[in-house]
């Protein structure tokens, strides 16, 4: 029973997270630093994001991966009905796509190396399901080759320099997915602060290591 309700505990962490950044990524950064236009390359959507993959290393730890990808699967399905409803439908299925995939390759890294030292297993698992998400979202949401799912964005495939500062240019999507990654290789970093202090808090339950090896 507790079991149950930590669990759905998870899956409604996980909806709020993916809701919160499917609209937070529609906005730019409006802020200036180092006479570089943040705007350009970075979205406010990159620092929530991350969160996903500390909810699913946490569940994964906990409960193992058959748990874990239930819990990615419930929060999909949940973000993704919310998604239409606050996103554009371009986003939201570029989103639900990303996430499933990317969320289940973590899971199936982290359950590789769960036996290594502590921060292995989500640090790479961040590493590798954050790579897949930022390349299935970036061109989903935003890659004129796939305007089949909605009209392209005016804004973001504009011409501007890479990254902001170097002289060739690209299309800003472009510079927004390489920022992206960027901003959730730092996050991961950052999440393993939270990860490490709930280590002792949220114990793998009985036979999880075992029945995961």
């Amino acid at each position: 029973m507790q079991a149950n309700r930590i669990t759905l505990i998870y899956v409604l962490m996980m909806t709020l997270v993916v809701v919160a950044s499917n609209i937070l990524v529609q906005y730019p950064l409006p802020w200036t630093l180092f006479g570089i236009n943040l705007g350009d390359i970075l979205t406010f959507g990159a620092f929530s994001y991350p969160v996903a993959f500390l909810v699913t290393d946490l569940t994964n730890r906990q409960f193992g991966p058959r748990v874990a990808r239930k819990v990615v699967i419930a929060g999909f399905a949940v973000a993704v009905l919310f998604s239409f409803a606050v996103a554009s439908p371009r986003i939201a299925i570029a989103s639900g796509s990303a996430f499933l995939f990317g969320q289940l390759l973590d899971i199936s890294v982290f359950n590789t190396l769960r036996r290594q030292s502590w921060w292995r297993a989500p640090l790479v698992g961040s590493l590798f399901g954050s790579a897949l998400d930022t390349l299935i979202f970036f061109s989903l949401a935003f890659a004129p080759a796939f305007a089949i799912f909605g009209p392209n964005e005016p804004f973001a495939i504009e011409n501007a320099p890479i990254l902001g500062v170097f002289a060739v240019e690209t299309q800003r999507w472009v510079s927004w997915a390489l920022t992206d990654f960027g901003v959730k290789l730092l996050m991961g970093l950052v999440m393993l602060l939270p990860y490490g202090a709930l280590m002792s808090t949220l114990r793998p339950m009985p036979g999880v290591e075992k029945a995961a090896a």
